[in-house]
């Protein structure tokens, strides 16, 4: 990455940093967290880094104020992959929490903004699936449709643009903006129906499981290769509080099978397939 990449990558992340500050600061619970926020509105980032740090270093995990703390520490750090590890730490290990969507949709937009045309849309289709009833989600919808569009899906990218749309609300320049990646796509009668197994209701779907452990760092390790390799992949947490990290989704079991056996060589271990209905 060259230098002025990083440069405009960082001017990127403090935007969407102090944009999110701004809209959750009449949700901040914590007069602590509170202090920290309107230190990073007023520039000083540094200073706001000090106090979210020290209040993590202070807090035990179980601590409701916790995963808020993480959330609030990843929107002002100086970093793309420090960004990342706050918030993905806030969704594998608080998804109950009410700042896990919050997480997911700025983990889109920093996506995004880095680039990442797969990585985006499985933010924000992590997002539609595990929080189905988010108001963020249209948010998450624009940067996550026009990801698509990169990724040539075209069918897909109009759904989120129109979802973006229609939660655009009276955001002027948000509907502005939306629209006119709308202007791309058909009127929604005139789409054809996709027949594809994804798309039938009540079709299986299928994924590769490669890990399942109760270390959240190992989880983001996992991740990490992932991504760096290419795959879309997705953290799911079962009653036990075992975190399973699957990759996929896959309309077919062929499909799947072939990505279980690049992954076994790859990766080693014994990855094997899961069914999604």
């Amino acid at each position: 990455m060259t230098r002025g990449v990083r440069t405009a990558l960082a001017a990127t992340l403090l935007g969407l940093a102090l944009v999110a500050v701004a809209g959750r600061l009449g949700a901040q619970t914590d007069p602590r967290l509170r202090d920290a926020v309107a230190l990073a509105q007023s520039g000083q980032l540094d200073s706001a880094r000090v106090l979210v740090n020290r209040l993590l270093a202070a807090l035990p995990p179980t601590d409701t104020v916790f995963p808020e703390a993480l959330y609030t520490a990843g929107l002002i750090a100086a970093d793309a992959p420090t960004v990342m590890r706050y918030l993905q730490r806030v969704i594998v290990e608080y998804d109950r929490s009410p700042w896990a969507d919050d997480a997911l949709l700025r983990l889109t937009q920093l996506h995004f903004a880095q680039g990442d045309p797969a990585a985006t849309v499985q933010a924000a289709e992590r997002m539609r699936r595990d929080y189905p009833d988010s108001p963020l989600f249209p948010q998450a919808a624009f940067p996550a449709g026009r990801a698509y569009f990169d990724l040539r899906d075209e069918a897909r990218g109009c759904a989120l643009i129109r979802i973006a749309l229609a939660g655009a609300g009276d955001n002027v320049e948000l509907h502005n903006q939306v629209s006119f990646y709308a202007g791309r796509c058909p009127a929604e009668g005139d789409l054809a129906p996709d027949s594809s197994p994804a798309a039938r209701p009540g079709a299986p779907r299928f994924a590769v499981q490669v890990l399942a452990v109760r270390n959240a760092a190992q989880v983001d390790d996992m991740l990490t290769r992932l991504r760096g390799m290419g795959y879309m992949s997705r953290v799911v947490r079962d009653t036990t509080g075992l975190f399973k990290v699957w990759v996929g989704p896959y309309p077919t079991r062929e499909e799947a099978q072939r990505v279980q056996q690049q992954l076994r060589t790859r990766l080693g271990g014994q990855p094997f397939l899961v069914e999604e209905r």
